[in-house]
């Protein structure tokens, strides 16, 4: 079924008793690994959680392979993945439940201070090997003409408001000219060498969007998705891997020249800029909130919650590099009034309301009753 679009950055009328566990004898110290892109809005959220309840939430990394693999041993209350779990080891009483929600940012180091613009055939050509070279003539044409960009309305405090149907509301759509001149130097590319949901999103988006150059399936493994040999004498040096978001960022911003993938907010720490990406309709969009919500909202949805998303969406202002993360929960679990007292504070408004800088959004419409539903499982 198509998701309502009202999967926006919407407010929803959620009361805190929903999360708010009753009182216990002790606190209960919840724990989960796995997938790195939900990790910026859980440490913020288990703060707030932590302080409506009296109870906490420890959480690993390791990648979205690490989250199935603990889920598949009955490890931890709460493991995310950020492709769904298909495999024949998934436990039957393992759920999913789609509760996270942010874009991939394409981040790079380069000497200037502007932001780049890529199309997704360029991208897919930076990452698969036909596109070597900053100066090369595909991003010099996308970096040297005049573009749009949808601009969304927020608040004061950076949240993007919505109309009364739950959509974002566009303050502006903006004709602008950049003029940047590229530098004669290869491209560093750094990708992630975990088993990692991003990995699999962020090929599952190349083949989609870019199927002539990213002539293979999309995959958790990024070297699986390689279009190409990944080992050939040509890569080498050029295309280097490191495990987890945190890391790719890391060893990008310590790396001139270099290209990678990862949460937006990885950016800033590593000192990257953040491109703007290309869409369907023509449109060259940050990965912000609103544009998430508009892409997003494009997907269809299966019976097991699972999101196929649309990248062919004319959405103007949707950031076709928005995903979703899954909850990995076993319903027998022995703490389910906890387990869904934490899940529920995730879904509700207050959760990425903390802090709107990290682009995280509130999941609602269709999908949030999907996600209300697998949470009443529990227990």
């Amino acid at each position: 079924m198509k998701i309502s679009k009202t999967l926006k950055i919407a407010v929803i009328a959620t009361s805190i008793a929903l999360f708010a566990a009753s009182p216990a004898v002790a606190a209960v110290n919840l724990t989960g690994a796995g997938a790195t892109f939900p990790i910026p809005l859980l440490d913020v959220c288990k703060v707030g959680w932590a302080n409506a309840t009296g109870n906490s939430f420890t959480y690993g990394a390791g990648g979205s392979g690490a989250g199935r693999s603990a889920s598949d041993k009955g490890i931890g209350d709460i493991n995310f993945s950020d492709t769904p779990h298909t495999g024949a080891s998934r436990l039957a009483t393992v759920i999913h439940i789609p509760i996270v929600a942010a874009p991939i940012a394409v981040m790079y180091r380069l000497n200037t201070t502007k932001t780049l613009n890529l199309s997704p055939e360029t991208v897919a050509g930076i990452f698969g090997g036909t596109i070597t070279k900053w100066n090369d003539p595909a991003i010099v044409q996308d970096n040297n003409r005049p573009y749009k960009s949808v601009v969304y309305k927020k608040d004061s405090k950076g949240v993007v408001l919505k109309d009364k149907t739950g959509s974002p509301i566009v303050l502006k759509t903006v004709t602008m000219k950049t003029y940047l001149t590229m530098p004669n130097k290869k491209i560093q590319v750094i990708y992630r060498s975990d088993s990692s949901g991003t990995s699999g999103n962020f090929t599952n988006f190349l083949r989609g969007m870019a199927p002539s150059i990213w002539t293979k399936a999309g995959n958790n493994d990024f070297r699986t998705s390689f279009p190409g040999n990944i080992n050939d004498m040509s890569n080498l040096g050029r295309v280097v891997g490191a495990s987890g978001s945190a890391a790719v960022a890391a060893l990008a911003g310590k790396t001139p020249y270099s290209i990678t993938y990862a949460e937006k907010n990885f950016a800033a720490n590593a000192g990257l800029g953040v491109a703007k990406i290309k869409n369907a309709a023509g449109n060259y969009q940050a990965p912000d909130a609103g544009g998430t919500s508009d892409f997003l909202g494009a997907a269809d949805q299966d019976a097991s919650g699972f999101l196929v998303f649309n990248y062919g969406t004319k959405e103007p202002g949707a950031y076709p590099l928005g995903v979703v993360s899954y909850a990995l929960v076993n319903t027998k679990t022995d703490r389910p009034a906890e387990v869904k007292s934490f899940l529920n504070y995730l879904l509700s408004p207050v959760c990425p309301g903390t802090n709107p800088s990290l682009e995280y959004t509130t999941i609602t419409g269709s999908l949030y009753a999907f996600d209300v539903k697998q949470i009443g499982k529990i227990g």
